[in-house]
């Protein structure tokens, strides 16, 4: 059993009072959960990430699936934490509480669309001062994977959030048209547009794509490749994500990229995250950006929304990450390269994006240290090019990438990218066979 190894594991790092907490928590106590998730959330941060050993962060998962059992009002929030910072080992029990909760919900949200009695007993669920009236005991939510004691059903469904839906309308032509998806007053670095442009093609054969782009190592922006998705119509609208994921916690970068001073991480809901979209004052220290995020890990539902293009997989490669990156106009990731071939999607809204060969990596002045060794000290939105001089002349392509195509990076091209909408993208890294 998986608890039951992740306290094994703890105990052999001499973590026994997390096991004197966590079995008294397997019995139900509830202020013993509570000190056990303190305890393994502190473990998480006694040192850099790196060096967090698999074993607490296991152990933080488990500490926020049986605190969950105890703190309906806040299960949702604690399980999304547990998938964000615990280890990988619980992921999928956590998946099926979130899983769980969400089914209920369901079944409620009909009972509620129903007339008579069965309205008035849902009234009574979303009512506070009436659930306690008509509870059911022997139903709870967590009974298949936490064995913490009896959570109550109608009382879960009380705070629950509406987690998914199915988006009924159809979008009209106007969504795309409010002031958040328009193009602001954004502005490029210098030179942009005036070198050479990257060449698009119309969903190009994966002949063409392989023996022109993939083995030279040359970028193309590909159209026409993802007007079947379904993220196609239902994220460019907010209120789909507002509705369907609202209440769930995402990490988020705030301030002008992550190489600025006063950058910093917070988490927050997908709801607080549209809110500062919309009341954004544009000050680039308070720019709110999901950035490079497993988001469709964390939220299976989203995954049926996408289809990962066929480019990536027919070199005999595999998939390395699909990451979501969801943020406001002005949005900037600074000059960097990857190591992995990389196919950046838009799916709402458009870019800018500029690329240097791997040959030029000298004019780019990386960093010396090895964690920022694959970005450049060049800020392209002010350079100074009497710190860097052989970066002035460096040739470089560029385009604007337009919601509905998709632009392939080959590994190590160094790319910068800037929003000049609400914008929402989704990257594919894969490997080649012989990577």
């Amino acid at each position: 059993m998986e608890e039951q190894q992740v306290v094994e594991q703890v105990r052999c790092l001499g973590g026994f009072e997390y096991v004197k907490l966590a079995e008294k928590a397997a019995k139900g106590d509830e202020f013993a959960a509570e000190a056990a998730h303190e305890m393994a959330w502190e473990q998480l941060h006694c040192g850099p990430w790196h060096d967090v050993d698999h074993a607490w962060r296991d152990a933080y998962a488990l500490s926020c699936l049986r605190l969950a059992a105890h703190r309906i009002h806040d299960a949702l929030r604690l399980l999304d934490m547990g998938l964000l910072m615990g280890g990988p080992l619980l992921k999928p029990h956590l998946q099926s509480a979130i899983a769980e909760l969400h089914i209920e919900h369901q079944q409620h949200q009909q009972q509620r669309e129903l007339p008579g009695e069965n309205v008035l007993r849902s009234e009574r669920l979303h009512d506070p001062s009436l659930a306690e009236r008509d509870i059911n005991p022997s139903a709870h939510v967590f009974n298949s994977i936490v064995e913490c004691g009896t959570v109550k059903c109608n009382e879960a469904v009380s705070s629950m959030v509406c987690l998914r839906s199915e988006h009924q309308n159809k979008l009209q032509a106007a969504t795309s048209c409010n002031r958040l998806s328009q193009v602001q007053d954004i502005t490029l670095p210098h030179g942009s547009l005036s070198h050479e442009i990257v060449c698009k093609k119309s969903l190009i054969s994966m002949e063409d794509f392989l023996c022109n782009h993939f083995i030279s190592d040359l970028p193309v922006i590909i159209t026409d490749a993802i007007t079947h998705w379904p993220a196609m119509d239902r994220w460019k609208d907010l209120d789909y994500f507002k509705s369907t994921f609202g209440h769930r916690t995402v990490p988020v970068e705030v301030g002008e990229h992550y190489l600025a001073s006063g950058w910093k991480q917070e988490l927050m809901s997908m709801d607080e995250l549209i809110q500062r979209f919309e009341s954004s004052t544009g000050c680039p220290s308070e720019r709110p950006y999901l950035a490079q995020h497993p988001l469709f890990e964390q939220i299976p539902e989203l995954r049926e929304d996408i289809v990962i293009p066929d480019y990536c997989v027919a070199t005999g490669g595999e998939i390395k990450a699909v990451n979501a990156w969801f943020g406001p106009s002005g949005t900037v990731t600074p000059l960097h390269h990857d190591p992995h071939h990389n196919l950046l999607t838009q799916v709402v809204g458009k870019k800018y994006v500029r690329l240097y060969n791997p040959a030029e990596s000298c004019g780019l002045y990386p960093f010396s240290e090895s964690m920022l060794s694959n970005s450049s000290q060049i800020d392209l939105d002010n350079p100074d090019y009497v710190k860097f001089p052989l970066a002035e002349q460096l040739p470089y392509m560029d385009c604007i990438l337009e919601q509905g195509e998709m632009l392939y990076i080959p590994p190590k091209w160094w790319h910068y990218v800037k929003s000049l909408t609400l914008s929402f993208s989704v990257s594919f890294w894969w490997s080649a066979m012989e990577e």
